[in-house]
């Protein structure tokens, strides 16, 4: 390989194949495009694939499912909910469009998750619920926090946004708590285009959150007796799938195993080439029951390189690297949160440090292993020149 190459590695590239245009096409040569027997089927087929008595309401994001959750076990005004400081925006912003307020809580440094511990500290008289997101596909360990929620009352929503085939003990993210709420934006390790799934072991809360997303009616259009007839007993929203979202998802289903494989062929090679590095960390499980889905490579960067992080990304994309952030700042850092509740750097300072000094390595499977050698020796030789 010459010095002077240079490659084209995006950060995440959704992974279409032609039997996935295919999947699409047939729905579109078909007259139904909502309401149909894919999203059902996706629905039965991803509950399959968790296993352990799942329940799926396949809906049009994870934002949705998430802000269905709190609407469903009415959790709102005047109610607390805790909630990581690193995270996506959108793990907050369900807590508040349900009415109730975001308590946030700082992550541990080794993994980006919350702790049963930083959890039991954060609880007040006013908490509800526990938003738990499993960082960057590395689990949190469920069994510790869930029995902190039976010990107090608490709901427990889980965020696997990123956690596609990550499990703790066995047990899939997502089936330990209350909801677990999936996404399949595009570079997400399946894709409906936009979309996610609502998951729950309750079969009660699934059947009442399939009427919330599609406006509280009280019958499919397959439960009719008369067609165009139904009653709405409850307030309801539009959060529904289409079709072709879900023709797409299961296909997309069908290669998940392979796809979880190559993910971690390729995390494993790059932290293995980067484990001589100094002054820098990686990201990743440490609990040996936790097993992650490896959505990316996050390596964080120690005192020495943290100033030349922006530089080092810079050069990264120059050299046709793809990167990322994550997230690019702690939630509560973010102006509508800092503005409405106030921001203390000494409260976030791990979130702060995943951050600030963080840059996301691609792992997924249109990464190469001779990509993962490109990726580690760019890396190597730009962090030996930005530390001097």
């Amino acid at each position: 390989m010459s010095g002077a190459e240079i490659r084209h590695i995006p950060f995440g590239r959704p992974w279409i194949t032609a039997d996935d245009r295919k999947a699409v096409m047939q729905v579109l040569e078909g007259h139904i495009l909502t309401h149909g027997p894919q999203c059902r089927d996706f629905e039965s087929e991803f509950a399959a694939f968790l296993g352990d008595g799942a329940h799926c309401v396949s809906v049009s994001s994870c934002m949705a499912a998430l802000h269905m959750a709190y609407l469903h076990f009415g959790i709102g005004l005047g109610d607390e909910v805790i909630v990581p400081a690193q995270t996506h925006t959108a793990t907050a912003h369900a807590v508040e469009w349900a009415g109730a307020k975001p308590i946030f809580v700082d992550c541990d440094l080794a993994t980006g998750n919350l702790t049963a511990d930083a959890i039991a500290a954060s609880i007040t008289p006013r908490t509800r619920a526990i938003s738990v997101v499993h960082f960057l596909g590395i689990p949190c360990d469920m069994p510790a926090i869930m029995a902190i929620a039976e010990r107090h009352g608490l709901r427990v929503i889980e965020d696997c946004a990123l956690a596609v085939g990550a499990r703790f003990a066995g047990g899939h993210v997502g089936l330990f708590g209350d909801v677990g709420c999936f996404s399949f934006y595009p570079v997400k390790h399946i894709t409906t285009g936009e979309g996610g799934m609502f998951v729950t072991r309750h079969l009660a809360v699934a059947e009442a959150v399939a009427r919330l997303r599609a406006f509280g009616v009280d019958r499919t259009h397959t439960e009719r007796g008369v067609p165009g007839m139904y009653d709405v007993p409850t307030l309801g929203l539009n959060y529904r799938m289409s079709e072709m979202q879900a023709a797409l998802g299961r296909s997309q289903l069908r290669r998940i195993g392979v796809n979880l494989e190559q993910r971690q062929a390729n995390f494993g090679s790059l932290k293995q080439t980067l484990k001589e590095l100094s002054d820098i960390r990686i990201l990743d499980a440490r609990n040996r029951d936790a097993e992650s889905s490896h959505y990316c490579l996050s390596v964080v960067l120690g005192d020495r390189l943290s100033a030349g992080r922006n530089e080092v990304v810079a050069r990264l994309n120059a050299a046709g690297i793809g990167t990322s952030v994550y997230y690019p700042q702690p939630v509560p850092r973010m102006s509508y949160y800092r503005n409405k509740y106030g921001y203390s750097a000494d409260a976030f300072r791990g979130a702060a440090q995943i951050s600030d000094r963080s840059v996301a390595l691609p792992v997924g499977p249109h990464v190469t292993a001779d990509d993962t050698k490109y990726i580690a020796d760019k890396l190597r030789s730009l962090l030996m020149e930005v530390k001097r």
